[in-house]
C-alpha cells in the first residue's frame, strides 16, 4: 500500500520505490493549486513505481489524468523517470532548469555506445585498473536507465515564481548534485506555524541524514571545466540564508533547522578536503585517491558501479582543491596524478 503523508496546507508526499537501490524510495510531492494538483518530481520509470504513484494519487483524491503540471528538481531518473507517463496520462506540462534540460536533450540524442566509450576514456584517464575497464569494452547489447527521458516543455527560471495559481512557489537554483538542480521555496506561512520562512522542497540538495553525491557533471558532449563541489558549497549557503521553517526533501523525511544541517554539510566537505590534502602528500591518480578515501565501507566491499561513482566524487574534490590552489597535477604524468601544494 502506498504511504501517503499529509504535510498540511495542501501538500502531501508519496513514497515511490526505486528498484534495487539502497535509497529505497523517492518522495514525490503533490501540491494543490487552483488549476489542479502539481507534482514535484515523479519517481523512477518502473511498473511498480508507476503503480505506487497511481495508487498514491488515488489516495489523495486525484489521479494521474488530473495532474496540471510536473516540476522536476533535477534530471536524475529517480526524479524525472515517470514524467513522460504523467504527461501522457494528463497533458501536464513538465518544467526543469535549462541546464538539466540540456542534459536530457543530449541524453536522448546520444547512443548508449557513446556513453560507454566516454566512461571508458574517463576512467582510463583517472587511472582505473583493467579489471574495472574490461566490462565497459564488452561488445554486447547494453541498456542504461534514463536514456529516453521526457523532454521538458517549460524552463524553471531561477528567482521567479512558478505559474501555480493560488500558490507562491519560487525557484532557487542550487547546482552541485547536477548543473541544473533547483530547490523550490513555498513562500507561504507554515501550516503548523513553525518559525521560519515557509517550506523548502529541497530535492537531493539538502537531505536530513545523508550527503548527496557530488561528482563531476557527467555529460559526453559537454567539455566545460566545471567545479561541482564549489557550486554545491555556494548553493548550500544560499539555501541557509532562506531560513525555511521546514525542509521537504526527496529522500528520507522532512526536517527543520536547515541552517544547522547546512553547517554540518559544510564542515563535512571541509574536513574531507583536508583529509584529501593529507593523502596527496604523495602523487596519486583519482582512482588511487578514491581507494584511500574514507567511505561508508572498505574499498574492497564497494560494488563495481559504486566505485565509478566514488571516483567521480574524488575527482570533484580534486578539482576543488586545484581551483583553490591547494593541489596541482604533476606535469607529464599519465594517467595524471595530483599532489598537494
Amino acid at each position: 500500500m502506498t504511504q501517503v503523508t499529509d504535510h498540511g496546507g495542501g501538500v502531501r508526499s508519496l513514497r515511490v520505490p526505486i528498484p534495487d537501490n539502497p535509497l529505497g524510495h523517492t518522495l514525490v510531492y503533490v501540491v494543490d493549486t487552483d488549476s489542479g494538483p502539481v507534482l514535484i518530481d515523479t519517481g523512477w520509470d518502473d511498473p511498480e513505481s508507476w503503480d505506487t504513484l497511481a495508487e498514491g494519487l488515488t489516495a489523495c483524491g486525484t489521479s494521474a489524468a488530473e495532474i496540471h503540471g510536473v516540476v522536476i528538481t533535477h534530471h536524475h531518473p529517480d526524479h524525472h523517470g515517470l514524467s513522460g507517463r504523467v504527461r501522457e496520462a494528463s497533458g501536464a506540462w513538465i518544467a526543469m532548469h535549462a541546464a538539466d534540460t540540456a542534459v536530457v536533450r543530449r541524453t536522448r540524442e546520444a547512443r548508449p555506445e557513446r556513453w560507454f566509450s566516454y566512461m571508458t576514456a574517463k576512467l582510463t584517464a583517472a587511472g582505473a585498473p583493467e579489471e574495472h575497464l574490461a566490462p565497459l569494452r564488452q561488445p554486447r547489447h547494453r541498456t542504461l536507465p534514463g536514456l529516453s527521458p521526457a523532454l521538458p516543455d517549460r524552463d524553471i527560471v531561477p528567482g521567479e515564481l512558478l505559474p501555480l495559481p493560488g500558490r507562491r512557489l519560487r525557484a532557487i537554483w542550487t547546482p552541485g548534485h547536477t548543473p541544473g538542480h533547483v530547490c523550490l521555496h513555498l513562500e507561504e506561512d507554515h501550516p503548523a506555524r513553525l518559525p521560519g520562512r515557509g517550506r523548502l522542497f529541497s530535492g537531493d540538495h539538502l537531505l536530513p541524514e545523508i550527503t548527496p553525491h557530488i561528482g563531476l557533471y557527467e555529460d559526453p558532449e559537454d567539455t566545460t571545466v566545471t567545479d561541482p563541489l564549489g557550486d554545491y558549497l555556494d548553493s548550500l549557503e544560499r539555501v541557509a540564508r532562506l531560513a525555511p521553517a521546514e525542509v521537504l526533501p526527496a529522500h528520507q523525511h522532512s526536517f527543520s533547522d536547515a541552517a544547522a544541517r547546512v553547517r554540518e554539510l559544510l564542515t563535512h566537505h571541509e574536513s574531507r578536503l583536508t583529509d584529501l590534502l593529507a593523502l596527496l602528500a604523495e602523487p596519486l591518480t583519482p582512482w588511487q585517491l578514491a581507494e584511500r578515501m574514507e567511505w561508508n565501507r572498505p574499498w574492497s566491499e564497494i560494488p563495481y558501479g559504486s566505485r565509478t561513482i566514488a571516483v567521480s566524487e574524488a575527482e570533484a574534490h580534486l578539482r576543488r582543491l586545484v581551483k583553490l590552489g591547494r593541489a596541482e597535477a604533476v606535469p607529464g604524468s599519465e594517467p595524471v596524478t595530483y599532489v598537494a601544494v
